[in-house]
């Protein structure tokens, strides 16, 4: 799905500073952008080869954030995910050693091979940004943010996230393939393109949680806006097709999202344009479907969408 006209400098000098170093991945980059300045999770559903991880380490090394991997298997522990303590014989005591989760960006590929068990152990860190080891909470790096892969199509040996985690995730979405033209490009640089290692910070961490302040205090929601999000809510509860609407919290990261897309196009208030910019993204992982329906599901949405009025 095509991205609105961005017109906010930062985010323009981001796309122009990465696009050398990825080719036909500016729609999934802008949603994380939107993600990161927003405070919130992405899961990227996709098949393998396609860019997940390049695209998520371009975004860190670019915005300047500290970068930790979890790679997910079956036999995965929690303490691999937050870190554990280990004994130190030479001075008769416990030292924590923090995990990868101790990072602003975390990549948890393949997040559906893990076990329920070590899933549930993102689960505090992403709602609360802290984790629990041996009874001892931990806060931790800001910003923080999680970037999970699972391939749509491969179902052995996997684990469904559970609703409690989806519902973590701000969007969920995908990379797709690329076009012609670009994939063409990738075929002729091939091994001669840019190395992802020679990308220089254009921000820190620091920087990042400044842009997420600025949009949550200076970009506005009237009453009109509220009350649209309230209203794409209540559709989706009294709907026939659907089992399970959106929630208060769904409605909420909406709301953030929404934001987030008028600073990017250079405004400091929202239009009901701005919810729907990313609705389906922020939505359709948040609704259960009747069984009948559940393939129509983006169709069913859709059609929420354009018949909600706007008050």
């Amino acid at each position: 799905m095509s991205v609105f006209e961005i017109k906010n400098d930062t985010v323009l000098g981001i796309l122009e500073h990465i696009s050398p170093y990825l080719h036909g991945k500016r729609d999934a980059l802008v949603r994380i952008l939107a993600c990161v300045f927003s405070g919130g999770h992405m899961l990227l559903e996709d098949l393998p080869g396609l860019g997940k991880t390049t695209l998520a380490v371009a975004a860190a090394r670019a915005l300047g954030l500290s970068f930790g991997r979890v790679q997910c298997t079956n036999d995965l522990l929690p303490t691999d995910v937050t870190g554990l303590n280990v004994f130190k014989a030479e001075r008769g005591e416990f030292e924590f050693h923090p995990g990868p989760i101790f990072n602003n960006l975390v990549l948890v590929d393949e997040i559906n091979r893990a076990s329920p068990k070590t899933q549930s152990a993102l689960l505090e860190s992403m709602g609360e940004e802290q984790a629990t080891i041996d009874g001892v909470t931990y806060r931790l790096a800001e910003p923080f943010f999680v970037i999970a892969t699972q391939n749509p199509i491969e179902h052995s040996g996997t684990f469904p996230l559970p609703e409690s985690q989806m519902d973590r995730f701000m969007m969920r979405t995908s990379i797709g393939y690329p076009d012609r033209d670009s994939e063409k490009d990738i075929l002729r640089l091939g091994l001669h393109r840019h190395s992802i290692d020679g990308l220089s910070p254009l921000m820190s961490a620091a920087v990042v949680m400044q842009i997420q302040e600025e949009i949550e205090h200076d970009v506005k929601a009237g009453d009109r806006i509220l009350d649209y999000i309230l209203s794409l809510a209540e559709t989706t509860r009294a709907h026939p097709l659907i089992t399970c609407g959106i929630s208060t919290r769904g409605a909420m990261v909406l709301l953030k999202c929404a934001r987030c897309v008028a600073w990017m196009q250079g405004r400091d208030f929202v239009i009901p344009e701005d919810v729907k910019a990313f609705a389906e993204d922020v939505l359709l992982h948040r609704l259960r479907f009747r069984e009948e329906s559940r393939y129509e599901g983006p169709a069913v949405l859709r059609s929420v969408l354009s018949g909600t009025p706007v008050m």
